[in-house]
């Protein structure tokens, strides 16, 4: 099943129709789904598929030998290129003749294990870029590999790709298309559960309800997603033991650098070298009070949704799940899921919004949105603000957003419109997020006031159909 995409798939449609050489960079985490983007791609086209393995030099060239010739003469054999310029330049001369494909899926294992490849494919693209009519693909799930050794000035290749494509793990928009029998609030929750990485909404079923997923996934030792956060870090990182200790220490509350450095019990300049890596990685970020670019209030959370899930309620309770006692595990978990899910919640609306402003629909025409915190000196107290945008000086939006069974009083709207005063806007719009909709109060103030969009979790659903 292959959903989403689109824009990618169009972007290389258009280079497909160039007739001309084109050289594509294709990148992202691990079971985002590049290789099926690729595969959805490439699947009517003559193409060449070869997919490196973390290995020599000589298996890798033999394994893309294979491909080749398999292509070109339509039979396996196990006769093997001399070398990587031969077999490369081989393809290129094809490619003369007719539009040809060329993928070489996780590049970095190919690169490492040939250093001149980078500098072969330089040569070759240089010399028959006029005359080639090959696309070619290089793939990888090393960010860090295809930033610094492919897209980086540094590199050989450098200003020769007409095209990159840093795949990102689905929204909630697109990761509702993988479950159009669940009801619409159970589709919020498996969104809050596993993020938008295709595989691991694949882990999903929308014939189950969520408690029924929850237990044959995560509650699971045997199911694909128990053991995948470690077994990923393992993949990616050198220090697995530092990295763990740290997505613990932020998914339990530990926000900020000097408490995460405290639980971890290592030095803060250490622990930022090993969050900057979690940030490229897509699993921690950084946020600081929208409108401050550095700040000390600097707080870090999880951006994965699944790596969140898990070191929240998995992680802890391991020993009781290899024991096979879900239905204890599970009690835990459900009382906690309406907070676990307020920061989902906002992370949604965040996604709502920016549909309005993209429609057209904005009554504030934002350029970021972000959350912010800081000192209340009217109340003398600490005071945040879940979202807020700014249009210019003298315009912005502001946002609360509540995931809970009751309906939201007046007194939310209230205190936002307090917490807006601290700034000094003329024109401010505000904004009402609900999971179950508002008290009469509310609705009567927000109709009233005039510059108040009150949207249920039910509004946002609809809109994203």
């Amino acid at each position: 099943m292959f959903i989403g995409r689109d824009k990618e798939l169009n972007t290389l449609d258009k280079l497909y129709q160039s007739d001309k050489f084109e050289f594509v960079v294709i990148y992202g985490r691990r079971r985002v789904g590049k290789t099926a983007l690729i595969n959805h791609f490439i699947g009517d086209k003559k193409s060449i598929y070869f997919m490196g393995v973390e290995s020599n030099e000589k298996q890798n060239l033999e394994n893309l030998s294979k491909s080749i010739i398999e292509f070109s003469s339509g039979i396996q054999a196990e006769t093997s290129f001399v070398s990587f310029q031969a077999a490369l330049e081989y393809v290129f001369q094809l490619a003369e003749k007719e539009r040809i494909i060329l993928t070489i899926d996780e590049y970095p294992y190919v690169a490492r294990s040939s250093k001149s490849l980078a500098s072969t494919l330089q040569l070759l693209i240089d010399k028959y870029k006029d005359t080639s009519k090959l696309i070619l693909i290089l793939c990888g799930s090393s960010m860090s590999y295809m930033e610094d050794h492919v897209l980086a000035y540094k590199s050989p290749l450098y200003g020769r790709r007409t095209a990159q494509m840093k795949i990102l793990p689905f929204d909630f928009e697109e990761s509702c298309r993988y479950f159009n029998t669940l009801p619409d609030e159970e589709k919020a929750l498996i969104y809050g559960i596993v993020g938008g990485t295709p595989q691991y909404l694949l882990q999903m079923s929308d014939q189950l309800s969520v408690e029924e997923n929850i237990r044959n996934t995560y509650l699971n030792p045997m199911s694909f997603l128990y053991e995948e956060p470690v077994n990923l870090l393992k993949q990616e990182v050198r220090e697995p033991g530092i990295y763990n200790a740290i997505i613990t220490a932020i998914a339990t509350g530990h926000t900020r650098m000097s408490e995460i450095s405290s639980k971890v019990g290592e030095d803060t300049n250490v622990c930022a070298n090993y969050i900057k890596n979690l940030i490229n990685l897509g699993i921690v970020k950084k946020q600081t009070p929208y409108g401050e670019k550095e700040s000390r209030k600097s707080i870090y959370s999880i951006e994965d949704n699944m790596f969140y899930f898990w070191y929240r309620f998995v992680l802890d309770n391991s020993s009781v799940i290899a024991r096979g006692a879900t239905d204890i595990v599970y009690k835990r978990i459900e009382p906690q899921l309406s907070d676990y899910m307020g920061s989902v919640f906002e992370e949604i609306c965040i996604q709502y919004l920016w549909k309005q402003l993209l429609e057209g629909n904005a009554p504030i025409e934002f350029s970021s949105l972000g959350r912010w915190w800081g000192n209340d000196p009217i109340q003398k107290c600490q005071a945040e603000i879940d979202i807020m945008g700014e249009q210019d000086s003298e315009s912005a939006l502001f946002a609360e957003c509540k995931w809970r069974n009751e309906k939201v009083d007046l007194d939310i709207l209230e205190t936002l419109i307090e917490r807006s005063e601290l700034f000094h806007y003329k024109k401010v719009h505000y904004y009402l997020f609900s999971k179950t909709g508002f008290t009469k109060g509310c609705t009567e103030k927000a109709g009233n006031m005039g510059n108040v969009t009150l949207v249920c979790y039910a509004d946002i659903v609809g809109a994203m159909k």
